[in-house]
């Protein structure tokens, strides 16, 4: 697997979630991302934004545009050092929420991409790595 540009983009603030919405847009648009593939990872990215800047008291999301053989695809990993997710299998159950919302967040944005891989622990934070290729 080749690494082709990569970056960070801080959330810490509401508009910080705009921001990474516009990135992931702007870079799947270089990937040659189809627009439903464009739609699904924005969304994703949307849900796994605001979960950085809510509950893990902000963070960052790092991109890599990658390839691998043919393939081009667009790697984010949004990552904090907030009080992590204390119950996984619970976090991962549609429906489930911890705040206000739908309980979608989570299981969506899994649903929406091509790579979804979560790792957190009670106070280490939470790393959530999602890629969609095109």
């Amino acid at each position: 697997m080749n690494v082709r540009s990569s970056g960070t983009q801080g959330i810490h603030i509401e508009q910080d979630v705009v921001l990474a919405r516009q990135l992931a847009r702007k870079l799947s648009q270089e990937c040659g991302m189809r627009l439903i593939d464009l739609t699904k990872l924005v969304t994703a990215v949307s849900e796994l934004a605001r979960n950085t800047m809510t509950y893990g008291r902000g963070g960052d999301m790092d991109w890599q545009i990658i390839e691998d053989g043919a393939r081009t695809g667009l790697r984010l990993t949004f990552r904090d050092e907030g009080p992590g997710i204390p119950d996984l299998k619970l976090a991962m159950t549609d429906g489930w929420t911890s705040g206000g919302g739908l309980g979608l967040g989570l299981t969506g944005a899994k649903r929406l991409v091509d790579d979804f891989e979560l790792e957190t622990a009670p106070g280490a934070g939470t790393r959530v790595t999602i890629c969609k290729w095109t």
